[in-house]
């Protein structure tokens, strides 16, 4: 692995800020946040599909692979949709709050997939977090909807992130996310036309406006192609301790962005900024306390 330089942690730290960037496009685009997911999918599979044909990489995967990751891909789908959906029934600062708790929910759901112990340290910095939510929710109670949405899909998004930490093993990040879009596009797009079969959508309101496609081809080109191609070169510098560590600042990158731009929409009680503190100082230090604790168990493996 090659040091890192300067540079390259500022990159990472830019790209981290991208991400945190995505709940305010969400609420920049006129669109549903179904069709918004659709649309960014869709153009983020063909931005995909140009970085894996231009460096000549094969798409070949296991037919039973291949299902697997689509499937995969509709997880993700329901993720963004519930992750757009609380920035607008709430705001920006709600969502990334609740965003927060993905590593909370990586270390409960971790134990299942794999069928190891849950350890100490990750019940009692879920409790931590519990407290932290429980202190949002008593003063920001009209906004217990979109927290509740931005938690649901966090657990999601900790879902996708375990499925393809089996993938990773067998297959590029980038066929596996070019896969995995695929699947997101074609998800969202029969859930639209479930929803406009049961009149729960409009057709006239899923075109987007003309500015729309400037936030959208963000979305998918920037904060996904990008972003994640970006991510994945760095991670030949970083060891995954490091770039999991700095991912961790997104809701703080995020919710300092949307005060600057939105103002006052984004301004919250006392108490939605102390839960929030909570939830982010266990998050950060969680990363920490295992590599101490995985330093000892290797050492009294030896």
């Amino acid at each position: 692995m090659n040091r890192p330089t300067t540079a390259d942690y500022l990159h990472l730290h830019f790209l981290v800020l991208i991400w945190g960037f995505t709940a305010i496009l969400g609420l920049l685009i006129s669109v549903s946040a179904l069709s918004l997911v659709f649309y960014r999918t869709l153009l983020a599979a063909m931005g995909l599909w140009l970085v894996l044909y231009s460096q000549k990489k094969k798409l070949g995967v296991a037919p039973s692979d291949r299902w697997k990751l689509l499937g995969t891909g509709l997880v993700i789908a329901l993720h963004w949709t519930l992750f757009f959906g609380a920035a607008r029934v709430a705001n920006a600062s709600v969502c990334l709050a609740g965003m927060a708790t993905t590593s909370l929910w990586t270390s409960l759901l971790e134990p299942l997939f794999f069928r190891r112990r849950l350890r100490l340290v990750e019940v009692v910095l879920g409790v931590v977090i519990m407290a932290g939510l429980y202190l949002i929710f008593r003063f920001e109670i009209d906004r217990a909807l979109g927290l509740l949405m931005a938690v649901f899909s966090a657990m999601l998004a900790s879902v996708f992130t375990i499925i393809n930490s089996q993938f990773t093993r067998r297959y590029s990040p980038l066929t596996i996310t070019f896969y995995e879009m695929s699947g997101a596009c074609g998800g969202s797009l029969l859930i639209l036309g479930l929803y406009l079969a049961l009149g729960w959508e409009k057709l006239a309101s899923l075109a987007p406006q003309p500015a729309d496609w400037l936030w959208i081809s963000i979305l998918a080109f920037v904060c996904t192609v990008y972003a994640y191609s970006a991510s994945v070169w760095l991670m030949r510098k970083f060891s995954a301790f490091a770039v999991n560590l700095t991912v961790n600042l997104e809701p703080v990158y995020g919710i300092m962005l949307a005060w600057l731009i939105f103002g006052e929409r984004e301004r919250m009680t006392a108490g939605f900024y102390a839960g929030t503190l909570v939830i982010l100082v266990a998050v950060l230090i969680y990363p920490l306390l295992n590599r101490k604790l995985e330093s000892k168990e290797d050492f009294s493996v030896q």
